[in-house]
């Protein structure tokens, strides 16, 4: 099994799972580029502080974003900066493009740095060029890279497939990720063999289509061996964010949660 020989690298894999239980929860911040302000420019602090009061491990979010953020919000928490964009108004919404570099991620005190590739997009090439490159330069600075990796696009019939979710989270481990984020396969019970397949610890984005309680999407995933969640538009839309992160952070890290074993064998593999 392949170890990271980047101390700086171990270390904020480390700070990642704050824990030391190799699960993690992620609440992405960055929508705004995407789809528009998530709260006002005010409220964007208190935001945070419901979101790390509740105990999420990392925030998510651009440069610009992290530029303007309280330091001291995040003064025991991780911080994600965002390397790709897209807009909604864009004539292709999943072509992504890279807005920031890990050099820029390191000036702003970043714990690691995310880029997001659209498998089976029409640029599709493009965006596994730029995971490549930015892995090499993760590597080169000792910064932790998360790929959000999405099957999207004209080419696919079944975005929750759990063949092609396979593919999708080992196209990441074979170029250099640490951390891979995708969708939950359907049907659930399925993920596990996607888990099986990875070599890197998987987070489920999104918290699932809405139907069900969030709760609920967490213990599932969680019972088929995924690493944690990542949930944005969930948690800032809920009438009340702190709680809601409380809830999923109970289930994750805390003793109430499901009696799933985290899978600690995979983040020994990375750090």
């Amino acid at each position: 099994m392949t170890r990271t020989s980047s101390t700086g690298k171990s270390m904020r894999l480390a700070r990642l799972s704050r824990h030391g239980d190799g699960r993690f929860l992620f609440v992405p911040l960055d929508h705004s580029v995407s789809d528009g302000p998530i709260t006002t420019a005010r409220d964007f602090d208190g935001l945070v502080r419901d979101v790390v009061a509740g105990g999420a491990d990392g925030i998510v979010v651009h440069k610009g974003r992290a530029r303007v953020l309280d330091p001291e919000l995040l003064a025991d928490r991780s911080l994600l900066v965002h390397l790709s964009a897209s807009t909604a108004h864009g004539p292709d919404v999943n072509a992504k493009v890279l807005v920031g570099d890990v050099e820029d991620a390191i000036r702003l005190g970043a714990d690691a740095v995310s880029v997001h590739v659209n498998i089976g997009s029409d640029t599709e090439s493009e965006q596994l060029a730029d995971l490549g490159s930015v892995a090499a330069a993760c590597d080169r600075w000792g910064m932790p890279l998360l790929a959000m990796i999405y099957p999207r696009g004209p080419r696919v019939s079944d975005p929750y497939d759990p063949v092609l979710l396979s593919h999708v989270v080992n196209i990441a481990a074979d170029l250099g990720v640490d951390i891979v984020k995708t969708v939950l396969a359907s049907p659930v019970e399925r993920m596990a063999e996607v888990v099986a397949s990875s070599p890197l610890p998987i987070i489920v984005a999104g918290g699932g289509d809405g139907t069900s309680s969030l709760a609920d999407f967490a213990v599932s995933a969680l019972s088929v061996g995924c690493s944690g969640l990542a949930v944005g538009r969930r948690v800032f839309g809920s009438p009340d964010p702190r709680a809601t992160v409380l809830e999923l952070a109970e289930i994750l890290h805390g003793s109430g949660g499901p009696l799933v074993p985290a899978t600690s064998s995979r983040m020994a593999g990375v750090l």
